[in-house]
């Protein structure tokens, strides 16, 4: 069983305290709960692992991913409506979720010997919005990557970051340069309500 890195703890357990919020805010019971936090959390890293062929999703040969969002579940449904007070805490953790995820997408691009632009972009962006898409869907709403937040957005220039860092120095100090990118051109584009154009009707 593999040791998870710092950032895919924190990846994990953000995406899958905002799995476990929807799951509430729609009136899932436990089961549905549980679910939402596991596929928010390990959805876009099955994706990207299934694109690259591995034998085996890593969250699934490993199950320390589910056990950790699991608890996570656990810990929203005890605390939810202490939670609830902290009304930016599901931004923030979707954020941090898409960040460490972009991340680490972009480096399994790397560590599975396709260095292409292209290939590190798309597993950076399936591993970081994989899941949120997948929780959205499961709840009947429109995938929140595709409206007009900049999200997915984030992420690409996040990639690109990473695509130009790794040249330049090693996988691990490439993968924090990009995800706290990621995070702060998410997060300044929230705070500074920066959003997308969309079609005028």
């Amino acid at each position: 069983m593999e040791i998870l890195s710092f950032m895919e703890i924190v990846g994990t357990i953000a995406f899958a305290i905002t799995g476990a919020l929807t799951a509430i805010k729609k009136d899932l019971d436990y089961y549905g709960i549980c679910f939402l936090a596991v596929i928010t959390a390990v959805g876009g890293g099955i994706i990207r692992d299934l694109i690259i062929d591995r034998d085996l999703p890593v969250s699934v040969d490993n199950p320390v991913y589910v056990i950790i969002s699991l608890v996570t579940a656990l810990v929203v449904i005890l605390f939810y409506k202490k939670i609830l007070r902290m009304e930016s805490l599901i931004t923030w953790c979707d954020a941090l979720g898409l960040a460490a995820f972009t991340a680490i997408g972009a480096d399994a691009a790397i560590t599975s010997g396709h260095d292409g632009l292209f290939v590190i972009i798309t597993l950076a962006m399936l591993t970081g919005t994989g899941g949120g898409a997948i929780r959205d869907v499961c709840v009947g709403k429109v995938p929140f990557v595709f409206e007009k937040e900049i999200y997915a957005v984030a992420s690409l220039i996040g990639a690109l970051v990473y695509a130009a860092a790794i040249h330049y120095t090693d996988e691990i100090t490439a993968m924090y340069i990009c995800c706290g990118v990621t995070f702060a051109v998410r997060m300044i584009s929230f705070k500074m309500d920066i959003h997308l154009g969309k079609v005028s009707k």
